[in-house]
């Protein structure tokens, strides 16, 4: 799978916080869902849940009850579960994440030029995408995307058509959000 391909032809990520959720997700059109919610004892089944349904899961490791950024929980992840990708603000998680065969989403958020700065470094590093938040800043999904082939993803407090417009036509490849409204575009 060529994860670029895939956020080429997908530019909107459902980002789900819950089971409900999840099933608007995987009964929608949408086919990249990102994992926001859960525990160790049921991240499991909802990687089962996405896999059954063609979709592409990716989780949130943060975001994971009873799991940390540690070698273990990554390896854990890899051998029991289905999902094809790890978000993380820590390069500890992102690293260990590509080393176990993951597509790799280095979650950043965007506040200062000092961050900025961060983000550009991230994306000379060894992940596949970047997610940036707040995702409705056009200069720095601009400034980002002209030095940098990888994709960047924009997320948080993306809400309506014409902000997924606005990102995407300020060079970004995808915006994950949580309204379901926008999944359907």
């Amino acid at each position: 799978m060529n994860f670029n391909e895939v956020l080429e032809n997908n530019p909107v990520i459902a980002a789900v916080k819950n089971f409900e959720e999840l099933n608007i997700a995987i009964n929608s059109n949408i086919e990249i869902i990102f994992v926001l919610f859960g525990d160790v004892l049921n991240v499991k089944e909802i990687s089962e849940i996405i896999d059954q349904n063609n979709k592409i899961g990716i989780v949130h490791i943060d975001l994971i009850e009873g799991l940390n950024q540690k070698e273990a929980a990554v390896k854990y992840l890899k051998k029991e579960t289905k999902f094809k990708g790890i978000i993380s603000t820590k390069s500890q998680a992102i690293r260990l994440a590509k080393e176990n065969g993951f597509i790799v989403i280095q979650r950043s958020f965007v506040f200062d030029t000092i961050s900025l700065e961060n983000v550009k470094n991230h994306l000379a590093s060894n992940i596949d995408a970047i997610e940036i938040l707040p995702g409705l800043i056009p200069k720095v999904i601009e400034e980002l995307t002209k030095n940098s082939s990888k994709p960047i993803i924009c997320g948080g407090l993306i809400e309506t058509k014409d902000e997924v417009m606005m990102a995407l036509s300020s060079g970004a490849s995808s915006v994950s959000t949580t309204k379901r409204e926008i999944w359907e575009m």
